[in-house]
């Protein structure tokens, strides 16, 4: 969802992306600044392209690209509002709007770091399987989609299999249970209280 202020303008822009074969980007804020930042990206994999070298750009070297482009934006008082997340084979690091960087095992933007990473670290096992890895993440998705009057119930979710195999799910809905919130309506007969 795209919205400005309470104004929802678009509904299906996909805010995950895949950069040349191996890497994934996520990102959250202004949408024009991810289409801006993905369009050089874009640029840095043609470049690669056209080099013809064998040597292909990965995530973490995007990552260290980014920062430094972050940074740049913002010490000309004109950053990129974006926190972006760029993943791949064993790789997971987050870039904010001024250029400061980290690499963590879950990461997340916006509301998802205060609701979502506290899920993730206390049911996240190593032999999770690839199922219950994306129960897990819809689970995530689901609280914050209750908690933001904002939010809409599409989602996507991506995946790094191997060096050469990034993929990004098509958009689907994730399934909602209203029933257990009856209590919040509050008492319409009364004085307007719960």
């Amino acid at each position: 969802l795209c919205s400005y202020g309470s104004m929802e303008k678009y509904k299906a822009p996909r805010r995950i992306r895949t950069v040349g074969d191996n890497c994934l980007i996520g990102a959250s804020g202004e949408y024009s600044d991810f289409q801006s930042v993905m369009d050089t990206l874009e640029g840095m994999v043609q470049d690669d392209v056209n080099y013809d070298d064998g040597e292909k750009s990965d995530a973490k070297s995007i990552h260290s690209y980014l920062r430094a482009v972050m940074y740049q934006r913002r010490s000309k008082m004109n950053p990129l509002w974006n926190d972006i997340i760029i993943a791949g084979k064993d790789f997971l690091g987050y870039v904010d709007k001024i250029g400061t960087t980290y690499e963590d095992s879950f990461i997340a933007t916006g509301f998802g770091s205060y609701l979502a990473i506290p899920i993730l670290r206390s049911k996240w096992r190593p032999d999770l399987t690839e199922g219950e890895a994306r129960a897990l993440l819809e689970d995530c998705l689901r609280v914050l989609f209750y908690r933001d009057c904002r939010a809409l119930n599409r989602i996507q979710i991506a995946k790094v299999q191997g060096d050469d195999d990034a993929v990004v799910s098509d958009p689907y809905e994730l399934e909602t249970n209203w029933s257990g919130f009856e209590a919040t309506k509050g008492d319409m007969d009364g004085d307007g209280g719960w």
